[in-house]
């Protein structure tokens, strides 16, 4: 039924097309007598004006591209969440995408969006590449990041102090006695979960005045079996780490089943920090200490920049800022300023 379209109506009500489009898109400059014949002819007919037809005649479809990794992993299904939530607080409707935060699936899907005429893009992605810039800059429509870093500062975003977060965790750690601390990383390509959690690390050791040791550093590729691995070496290593951080929680699960495998205890052995605080925190036994990264609040507070950028309001702050904080949970041996 739903194939009616705008020349139907015209037909049926016996007026012109663009008047037709003026009764839909709420023009007054329309007769009382005309528009009430034209709605009748919209009822009888069943016709549904198109989204994207009628933002044509004022260029917005009300539509928002989002473009994320993975919409299974926990962690960005919180940030889609709250994307979600405040779009549909200002009656936008979304075309969510996933990257697999892989280059060229990222350009296309940018592309892809635009080529759809939506009204705003909020990305999620890894490292934002020269191509991305180029592309971005030839974006008809505003474009957030969301959990995503943009080394020049150019393009309106949403973050944590990635760099400061990890600095604090490890810090809590010395604090607490220890000094021999491994880090499982993200590649340090990556700019986030790689070298801005790296380079909070580093600085901490530093500030202690403890030696970095490349051997208390381990690659990994932010996933829990990639946890496992990185235990078992540091349990090759002698002396052992006492400690150890994660940049992200799934990875920091991965380093606690490793160490109970092999027959240690955590926090008994070793003390953990995860990072990102997602729901795999509290699944786990002991359940993980870590970095809260408010997904939740990044991808709402994204949305909302976006609204104002599509709108054309003043936004005082381009690069927002969120708080972050530590929950301390089992996996580690002291809570907080103990």
């Amino acid at each position: 039924m739903n194939n009616i379209t705008i020349y139907d109506v015209a037909r049926e009500a016996g007026v012109s097309m663009a008047t037709v489009s003026r009764v839909v898109n709420g023009n007054p400059n329309v007769k009382p007598t005309t528009r009430k014949k034209v709605m009748e002819a919209i009822d009888r007919l069943g016709y549904r004006p198109n989204a994207v037809a009628r933002g044509l005649a004022s260029k917005r479809t009300t539509t928002v591209g989002v473009i994320i990794p993975d919409i299974s992993s926990i962690f960005f299904s919180e940030l889609a969440r709250g994307i979600e939530d405040i779009a549909t607080m200002y009656k936008y409707n979304i075309i969510l995408s996933n990257s697999d935060q892989n280059k060229d699936k990222e350009i296309h899907l940018i592309n892809t969006m635009l080529e759809k005429q939506v009204d705003g893009i909020v990305f999620m992605g890894g490292e934002i590449t020269p191509e991305h810039e180029e592309t971005f800059q030839k974006s008809p429509v505003p474009v957030v990041l969301s959990a995503t870093i943009d080394e020049k500062k150019e393009l309106p975003s949403v973050n944590i102090d990635y760099s400061s977060a990890a600095y604090d965790a490890v810090t809590a750690l010395i604090n607490h006695g220890h000094k021999r601390i491994g880090m499982l990383s993200g590649t340090l390509e990556d700019p986030i979960n790689g070298y801005q959690k790296f380079a909070g690390y580093k600085k901490a050791l530093n500030d202690a005045g403890l030696e970095l040791d490349d051997s208390l550093v381990s690659i990994g590729d932010y996933t829990y079996d990639s946890g496992l691995e990185a235990m078992n070496q540091f349990l090759k290593l002698d002396p052992k780490p006492t400690a150890l951080f994660a940049s992200t929680d799934e990875m920091a699960l991965g380093l606690i089943h490793g160490a109970q495998d092999a027959g240690w205890s955590v926090p008994d052995d070793f003390d953990i920090i995860g990072f990102d605080n997602t729901r795999l925190a509290n699944m786990v036994r002991p359940t993980l200490t870590t970095v809260v990264q408010p997904m939740y609040d990044i991808g709402a507070v994204s949305m909302r920049l976006l609204t104002k950028l599509m709108d054309q309001e003043t936004v005082q702050e381009n690069a927002v800022v969120l708080p972050h904080r530590i929950e301390y949970r089992q996996s580690t041996s002291f809570k907080g300023d103990e």
